[in-house]
């Protein structure tokens, strides 16, 4: 599922981006995923470039107006005069350098993700179905300070590998997806997985799905694209409902979301 208008460069194409970008950072922190901390990032099309939030910017209220435009050396490009990008933009201008096969980038400090940094001698472990994203592997990246220059984002990058998640010691993780609605799902199943773990070892002996069953429940649940459209018009309906998100973006926020996707 590409990301709105994937190869348009066009005035409306990066409006839509601006609207699902800012959607996807009000509905994460809505759901506890970002909080003060933490952003997202989508690849422009086309050009070595990705929309990102400004430094100061609240993730609960963010607009589509104070988005900013960087290179991949993270110098702004477009955007209101005097705002810059996260200190740890890094993160996703190496990481988009790296993965051309991904668009779009998440940061965040989740707590039950950093936690599985910390103990000794357990890793986080694949438990529910939708883990099957991660089925390669999540690597944890020893670095656990902020990543605020490009050589520490090469080198997230390459702990990040070809995997579509990982984990930074004592910090939080990052996500990797191939569009804003599939990044809000994979943040959103990828912090279920965490608390599934947490859960499950409060009671007793973790039992993770096995190589087999992974592999099975990839060959059936084999439709990312109706998934994303179920769960991204779940999250933006919801949105919608109780104010997070202004109905106003409504044309707007599908970009290229298939509305006609039959969901499953």
């Amino acid at each position: 599922m590409a990301t709105a208008s994937a190869g348009s460069n066009s005035a409306a194409s990066i409006t839509s981006l601006r609207i699902q970008l800012a959607a996807l950072t009000r509905l994460l922190h809505k759901e506890g995923i970002l909080t003060y901390s933490g952003h997202a990032s989508v690849r422009i099309p086309g050009r070595d470039a990705f929309m990102i939030q400004s430094i100061n910017d609240s993730r609960a209220g963010l607009s589509p107006e104070g988005l900013v435009i960087c290179d991949l050396d993270c110098k702004v490009i477009e955007g209101p005069a005097g705002y810059r990008p996260p200190l740890e933009a890094f993160i996703h201008s190496e990481v988009l350098r790296a993965r051309r096969d991904i668009d779009c980038v998440v940061h965040t400090h989740s707590e039950l993700a950093a936690m599985f940094t910390m103990l000794e001698g357990i890793e986080l472990a694949l438990m529910k179905s939708h883990a099957q994203r991660w089925a390669s592997g999540i690597p944890t990246h020893a670095d656990p300070t902020h990543i605020k220059s490009s050589q520490q984002g090469k080198d997230l990058a390459r702990t990040l590998g070809k995997h579509n998640g990982a984990l930074m010691r004592a910090h939080g993780g990052v996500l990797v997806a191939e569009s804003l609605p599939a990044l809000l799902v994979d943040a959103v199943h990828f912090e279920e997985n965490a608390k599934a773990h947490y859960q499950a070892a409060t009671i007793g002996k973790v039992k993770p799905l096995t190589r087999e069953e992974l592999d099975l429940i990839a060959s059936v649940n084999n439709n990312r694209e109706q998934h994303c459209f179920k769960l991204w018009s779940h999250y933006v309906g919801m949105g919608f409902d109780d104010g997070t998100l202004p109905k106003d973006w409504n044309e707007q926020i599908w970009g290229s979301v298939n509305p006609n996707a039959e969901a499953t």
